[in-house]
């Protein structure tokens, strides 16, 4: 048996031919893809935070499905001085706007403090307290609308509360009653941002079941409304 062995000069040269590598973006292509890339990621993660703004100022409770009053124009919280009565900074003044970043559930009255008042005053602990974890997210307001001294047999029941001495003037040009009402006939609900949005009925006794479950839920909804964007303490 005989075996070709070709010389070198014989054998056919066999060529591989690569296909060039393909040029990648230029550097301007790639910060523009990168840009768009992180506006991305900052939209996902910002959604939560929007979906809750439009939730709030567009899908909160219409005039027809809250039991309180919603107020149309919204006005915010005057600039005007308040003398502080109690906890520790009593006796201290503090500008009202101070108050901003937390929810606020609001009863206005004389320091006398009649029986409207101290029914408000129970209204505004127990609403508070029906809110379980969110509590924290809302301060309990009293503005005290006259120069009179605090009755004693109140100040062990305000050691949650936050009680403010504002001159009338400044509450009346704020805060306005249903028509037929007094100041003192309602509890006020006030914004985070410092604008007051809703008035609860004068007639509001959370011994009936039925008014204290729509009481809650209206506070329920706007709590839910502005989870994303606001939390507990200013």
């Amino acid at each position: 048996m005989t075996v070709d062995n070709p010389s070198s000069e014989d054998q056919v040269l066999e060529l591989t031919v690569h296909k060039l590598p393909t040029p990648g973006p230029n550097p301007a292509e790639r910060t523009r893809l990168g840009r768009v890339k992180m506006l991305l990621v900052l939209l996902i993660c910002a959604s939560p935070v929007v979906a809750s703004y439009v939730t709030y100022y567009f899908i909160r409770p219409s005039a027809s499905h809250s039991y309180g009053e919603l107020i149309a124009d919204q006005p915010g919280l005057p600039t005007a001085q308040a003398e502080v009565l109690s906890g520790r900074q009593a006796g201290a003044s503090m500008d009202l706007t101070r108050l901003k970043g937390q929810w606020l559930l609001l009863s206005v009255a004389d320091a006398a403090c009649d029986a409207r008042c101290e029914k408000h005053l129970y209204l505004q602990r127990q609403m508070r307290e029906s809110l379980g974890a969110e509590k924290g997210r809302v301060d309990w307001v009293w503005l005290v609308s006259d120069g009179q001294t605090l009755p004693e047999r109140l100040k062990p029941a305000l050691t949650e509360a936050t009680v403010l001495r504002v001159k009338p003037e400044v509450l009346q040009a704020w805060l306005a009653p249903a028509p037929g009402q007094h100041l003192s006939d309602h509890l006020y609900v006030v914004d985070p941002m410092g604008h007051w949005m809703m008035r609860f009925p004068a007639s509001l006794d959370l011994a009936h079941a039925a008014e204290a479950k729509l009481a809650k839920r209206d506070l329920d909804r706007l709590l839910r409304a502005s989870a994303s964007w606001d939390t507990e303490g200013r």
